[in-house]
Parts: C-alpha cells; structure tokens; sequence
C-alpha cells in the first residue's frame, strides 16, 4: 500500500502537518511515513533556520525526541493507522521528499510562519516540491478547519479532471462541499466560463453524496482565489510537471497561495 508520507522538524507547525497527514492516512486508510532530517541547522519541509541546533553528539537524541512526539501525536489523532517511521540523517529534506513521492499516495509538509525570510525559503521548498514531487503536495498552514468547504482553482477545463478527481474523493472522505473557482483577471473576464453541466455530471454520479457549486470570479488571481478559500478545509491547486508551475499557481500566484493562505494547499500534478 502506498503510504502517506510527512515530513516533520519538531516545530509545532510541522506537528499540525503531522496531525493532518495522520488523519488523511486514516481517511484513505493507508499507512503513515514519518520522515525527520537532523543532520543540518536547515531543518524540517520549511527549510528555515533553526534557533539552536544542539551539539554535534546530542543531535541522535533530539532526533529521537522529536520522532517520539511526532509517533505520540500521530497515534493520539488516529490510533488505529499503520506508522512507519524514517530518520534521515546528513541529507537535505527537500531531495529526501521527493524521492520518497515515487512511492507515496502523498506528500504532506508544513510552515513555520516565521517572518518574510522563512516565507520566502517556504516558497522555494513549495514550488520545488509542487513541480517536482510524484505525488500530490499538501502544505498546511494555520489551524485546519474541520468543516470547510473544498475550493479548487480551475484555469481552465483541460486541468480539471485531476484537481476534480482529487478534491471530490477527499471531500467524499471528509463529507464537505466542494466549491470549483474559475478566477480571471478583469480584462479577460469574459474567456472565463464554468464548467459545463454535462462534465459535472458524470462526477456528480461519481460521488453522489458531494455537493459542487462553482463561482467565476474576477481579480488579482492569488487575492481573489486565497479569498474565496478563507473559510476552506483545503485549497486545492494545479501544478505541470516540467514546467516552473502551473498556468494557475505561476508567479505572483504561486508566492501568494504558498505565502499566505490561511488553509492547507493540495498542489496535484495535471497531464495536460
């Protein structure tokens, strides 16, 4: 079975990520990989600097600290999951992620919020692993709400079977509503259109019990999607593999939805 793979530090951001992934591990009911990196000051998915790294002999201990409360918080969110857990030492956390995606249903990492440096070190990790990873990419951030509706980002029709795909079986696993949001900027308003009844349909049959309301909206991409996801359980966005980002999350949009959306972001891969 393909596990659920998160990546941890020991900040308590990264442990709501963890309280995340382990729930969704439940949800999908697949196994829960923990992955932990000590070996650098550079720690955790964020990549941010780390107040005070121990000494050299005690980093082994605070390793097993950390995996011991992030096991602790993981069985204590949900306790009938399988935990597989993995310690990395002496390797960068970003190249260790994307190589465990090949074999991960998916990859859940968190921020720590600490100021313009980390956000833009956030940006960076967010970007090279929404492009690159295998699998899916949650990144958490702020408190999750448990009853939010589903919000997907649509540029365009060609990616919206990935992203519908994704957020209607997360949604039918967590009974929330999904909200498809096609965002345009003003002067190219009128190329914006929902998706046609007939392509809702079929998913509607597929999962009977969602409800799917969509919303074309005008503005600044990045501010007008993080606003319609104020109130989201998850921002659900769509990302093209050998390409910088996706046609929706590019730029300013990207820095924006990675930076500062107050829900956790599902960056999922579309074939085009």
């Amino acid at each position: 079975m393909s596990p659920v793979v998160v990546g941890v530090d020991g900040s308590e951001e990264s442990l709501r990520a963890l309280e995340w992934a382990a729930g969704e591990a439940q949800r999908r009911r697949q196994p829960l990989q923990i992955l932990h990196s000590f070996s650098s000051p550079l720690v955790g998915a964020a990549l941010v600097l780390a107040p005070a790294a121990p000494p050299e002999n005690d980093l082994w201990h605070a390793a097993e600290s950390t995996m011991a409360t992030a096991l602790a918080r993981a069985q204590a969110v949900a306790p009938d999951i399988e935990v597989v857990t993995t310690a990395l030492p002496h390797t960068e956390p970003v190249p260790v992620l994307l190589q465990h995606s090949r074999e991960a249903e998916l990859l859940v990492v968190g921020s720590r919020g600490l100021g313009e440096v980390a956000s833009l070190l956030l940006g960076s990790v967010g970007t090279r692993l929404g492009t690159k990873a295998a699998c899916p990419v949650v990144i958490v951030r702020g408190p999750v709400v448990a009853r939010g509706p589903v919000v997907v980002g649509i540029a365009d029709a060609g990616e919206s079977d990935d992203l519908l795909a994704f957020a209607l079986a997360h949604a039918a696993r967590t009974a929330s509503p999904v909200v498809l949001a096609h965002v345009s900027a003003e002067e190219s308003a009128e190329e914006s259109s929902p998706l046609p009844e007939s392509d809702l349909a079929r998913w509607r049959e597929r999962f009977p019990g969602v409800g799917i309301d969509q919303e074309s909206l005008i503005g600044q991409p990045g501010k007008t999607l993080m606003h319609a996801a104020s109130r989201a359980s998850l921002l659900v966005v769509g990302s093209h593999h050998h390409n910088e980002i996706s046609a929706l999350i590019h730029h300013s949009v990207s820095q924006n939805v990675l930076h500062h959306a107050t829900c956790p972001v599902a960056v999922v891969p579309v074939q085009r």
